[in-house]
């Protein structure tokens, strides 16, 4: 299970930390149910996001299901929990290794912003000119 090859990372990451010039860039999807991220960035981020674990991390727990860390945006200190389920890809450029997982959820959540995007666009192209129209009296 390529899940595992992360975990073992991660695992590797909470109990020794970092080497010198070692960062794991981790992307998932930020609007999934088991996903806990403030609201400001889910706002910011709607459908998906990036983190780079790098110098400054803290508090980076493994769990059965999921994993949260600590991470500053802007110089506010942030809490994530993510979902393993949640995650799309992931990458250690010092090792020149990373994997891209194959996730349903995200095709579904693509899928629901075209349409959404595809009906804003008619409903846009739909609009009635009023100046066109003569007043009746």
């Amino acid at each position: 299970n390529l899940l595992n090859v992360l975990k073992d990372v991660l695992q590797n990451i909470e109990e020794k930390g970092l080497t010198n010039n070692q960062s794991l860039y981790i992307t998932f999807i930020t609007n999934h149910s088991k996903v806990l991220i403030p609201s400001w960035l889910k706002k910011k981020y709607p459908d998906e996001m990036t983190i780079v674990i790098q110098y400054e991390y803290y508090n980076l727990k493994l769990r059965k299901n999921n994993f949260s860390i600590g991470l500053s945006f802007d110089n506010i200190k942030t809490d994530l929990t993510i979902d393993y389920e949640s995650v799309i890809s992931f990458a250690d450029p010092e090792a020149n290794f990373g994997l891209k997982f194959i996730n349903k959820e995200l095709d579904q959540s693509k899928k629901r912003n075209i349409k959404k995007k595809s009906l804003q666009t008619k409903q846009k192209n739909n609009i009635i000119e009023f100046k066109n129209y003569k007043k009746i009296n």
